[in-house]
This record gives C-alpha cells, sequence and structure tokens, in this order.
C-alpha cells in the first residue's frame, strides 16, 4: 500500500461514507413538523401535479445530481462491481457538494444491461436536475448517453466529454505557450474507449459552436490506435464506434502499431494503459512533440522519459507531476451552468466553452502550467458562466 492507500482506507473506515444528508432546517414543533410534512406538504404537491416544471422550484430537483455507475471501468480499476464504485461515486459526490454548491449522490447499479440502465435511469429523473454517467465501459457508454438526452435534463459521461474538454485546455495553453496554430497540429491517440473517442470528436471540431472561443477548432490530422495498432479502412474487426471515428480520423489510412504511427506527429495523447512507450517513440516524433500521457495510475510515459525524448510540454493525469488533466476542473462548473441556465441537456457547444473558458483562466501558462490546479476555486464559477452563456433555448445538438 502507498501512503494515500493506507490513509485512505483509514478514513473511509472511520467516516464510514464521505458524504450525508442534512436538513435545511430544525423540526422543533408541532407547527414545524406539520409545515414540512403532513398537512402542509400537500400544497406544494398539488401544486407540482398541475405543473411538473414547479418542482424545480419547490424541491431540491434543480440542483441535485445522480452519479449513475454499473461498476464496468472503474478508474483504472475495471470491472469492479457496483458495491466496489460506491467510494468513487461518494468523492464525485463531494467534490460537486464543494466546489458547486451541488447536491448529488451516488447511484451504484447492479446490473450491465445497456437497456436497463437506460430504463432505470430515466425513471428516477424526476428528483435529479442531471445526471452525471461515470465509468460505465464502452460502447455500452455511448449507447447510454445517447439514449437518454431527451429526458429533459442534463446527462453527461464525464470519462468521455469531462476528459477532452480539460485536454483541449491544455492543447490550446501548450500551443500558446509553444506559439503554435491548433489546428495545424498532427495527433495521435491511443486508446479508443470512451474517453480517446470523445477526444478525437472534440479535437475535429464535432458540434463546435461556442460564442466564446477564440476560433473554431477543427483539427484534421487525428489517428487513433487501439491495442492492435491504427484504426484504418483496411481493420475488418472494428466495432460500429470504432467504424464511425474513421468518417473524419485518419486521412491518410495509416497503418501499423502505436509506434509506427507515431512517427512525424506533434501530439501524443494517451488515455490507454501504462509504460507503452519510452524516449526513443518520442524521438520519432515531429520536433518539440507535445505529450499527454493520461493513463492512471500509470501512465503511458513518466514526465522525465518523455522530456529525454524531446517532449516540450508533458501532462498527465497525476496530481505529482506539473499539467495534471482532471476532470474535476470542469465537470462541477459544466453542471452548475446547464442547470443555472435551465437547459434540458448539455450541448456540444458547451463543451467548447468550457473548454475555452478554462484554458484562459491563466493569464499567462508555462511550459509548466498549462491548466490551473485543481483545488483552483475559481475555476467553477468561470466554466459555469461560461456553459450559462452558450445556452440558446433553440439549440439543436
Amino acid at each position: 500500500m502507498s501512503g494515500y492507500d493506507e490513509r485512505s482506507m483509514i478514513l473511509h473506515e472511520h467516516l464510514r461514507g464521505k458524504i450525508e444528508v442534512r436538513g435545511k432546517l430544525p423540526i422543533d414543533n408541532m407547527d414545524d413538523l406539520s409545515t414540512i410534512y403532513t398537512p402542509g406538504v400537500a400544497a406544494p404537491c398539488l401544486a407540482i401535479a398541475k405543473d411538473v416544471n414547479l418542482a424545480k422550484k419547490l424541491t431540491i430537483k434543480n440542483n441535485s445530481i445522480a452519479v449513475v455507475t454499473d461498476g464496468s471501468a472503474v478508474l483504472g480499476l475495471g470491472n469492479i462491481g457496483a458495491h466496489a464504485a460506491i467510494p468513487v461515486m461518494e468523492g464525485k459526490a463531494l467534490i460537486f457538494r464543494q466546489f458547486a454548491g451541488l447536491n448529488a449522490w451516488p447511484i451504484c447499479l447492479e446490473t450491465q444491461d445497456t437497456q436497463e440502465i437506460i430504463n432505470i435511469v430515466k425513471n428516477i429523473a424526476p428528483v435529479f436536475g442531471g445526471i452525471n454517467l461515470e465509468d460505465i465501459a464502452a460502447p455500452r457508454c455511448f449507447e447510454i448517453e445517447d439514449a437518454l438526452q431527451d429526458i429533459g435534463i442534463p446527462v453527461f459521461h464525464d470519462d468521455q466529454h469531462g476528459t477532452a474538454i480539460v485536454l483541449l485546455a491544455g492543447l490550446i495553453n501548450a500551443c500558446r505557450v509553444l506559439n503554435r496554430e491548433i489546428n495545424d497540429l498532427k495527433i495521435i491517440i491511443s486508446g479508443a474507449g470512451a474517453a480517446g473517442a470523445s477526444i478525437a470528436k472534440l479535437l475535429h471540431g464535432e458540434g463546435n459552436q461556442s460564442e466564446t472561443g477564440q476560433h473554431k477548432i477543427n483539427i484534421k490530422e487525428i489517428i487513433l490506435c487501439d491495442s492492435k495498432g491504427s484504426i484504418h479502412k483496411g481493420r475488418t474487426d472494428l466495432n460500429s464506434e470504432k467504424s464511425k471515428l474513421l468518417k473524419f480520423t485518419n486521412p491518410n489510412n495509416v497503418t501499423g502499431s502505436l509506434k509506427d504511427a507515431m512517427k512525424g506527429m506533434d501530439v501524443f495523447i494517451g488515455v490507454s494503459k501504462g509504460g507503452i512507450i519510452d524516449a526513443s517513440d518520442i524521438k520519432t516524433m515531429a520536433k518539440d512533440p507535445i505529450v499527454f500521457a493520461l493513463a492512471n495510475p500509470d501512465p503511458e510515459i513518466l514526465p522525465d522519459e518523455a522530456k529525454k525524448g524531446g517532449a516540450s510540454i508533458v501532462a498527465t493525469g497525476r496530481s505529482d507531476f506539473p499539467n495534471q488533466v482532471n476532470n474535476a476542473l470542469v465537470f462541477p462548473g459544466i453542471f452548475r451552468g446547464a442547470l443555472d441556465a435551465g437547459s434540458p441537456r448539455i450541448y456540444k457547444s458547451m463543451y467548447f466553452a468550457a473548454a475555452w473558458a478554462l484554458a484562459y483562466s491563466i493569464v499567462n501558462p508555462t511550459i509548466d502550467r498549462i491548466l490551473p490546479e485543481t483545488l483552483d476555486r475559481a475555476v467553477v464559477p468561470l466554466v459555469a458562466r461560461a456553459v450559462k452563456l452558450n445556452y440558446h433555448p433553440d439549440q439543436q445538438s
């Protein structure tokens, strides 16, 4: 056990849960009880029965998030199940509360059936203002998120879009530091699961209608690799999600292994597994490459090794290295902004608005500071404001 492992075990055993429910007012006498429960509670119940939208004004609904998982892809731990996922979801709920003032509750489902998960979320939606899907394996996560976009409240799979948004912000600032044009970059992505697919879509510019961005994101040369190498048109083993990605990735139909595909690329993005590349692979890339090695707990390449190979800027998913790519920089602000706006979903334009807001929260980025600290309390209000400003009732996607 590491020091953090031991401390975490002691803390969890002592607290027996990191969150709790607290009332907003005391019940000191029968008048209090009659007002908050029967008979007085009938009045708001009947008002909501006549107009369901009043639930947002009269109940906890508009400030509550369900953190939903099936336990199939928890952190870097894999398919450890619903019970084992509870500590992670509790932690996320605590972050929602402390950073965005949102009430959140872990909903850990003892099923990994796609349609059953969809049905459960639809049926619990009345009490929540938003649904944060978490740690659900691909491709099931894509199907679930897509099927829930019409339930009238924001549904957001953080493993996909949270990672992609923070990464885009980091890449924007890396380009500011190195004086490069982001749309001219040639990018290789290791990992074609939930995070890799979403990163590719965001960097390509899918749904880029942000009114707060400096210019449109539209990176044309992106190659995705899975465990078998580059995803190209000659592959006969691709699932439907990977096949769809070929509509805008790998324009030159590069074949071969990850190491083959890295040659001459400007940016390496890893959302796969630790220790799969070394300095010699970085040396085959273009001059002064940018490296985002985001596998946890062990990155695809350690920062010192990447710099040994010539990397100009290195980011990881870890807090003990500079430039941590942490979803907590965006998901509290994304939901806070969407709920404040009264938006029925998280629109793609909001992704880009959040990325630009996050990037420009740093006035003067440096090689070792392309992203703000995760505990920077100024970030959530900036992201929330950008998201809120990018909601328009007539939006379609």
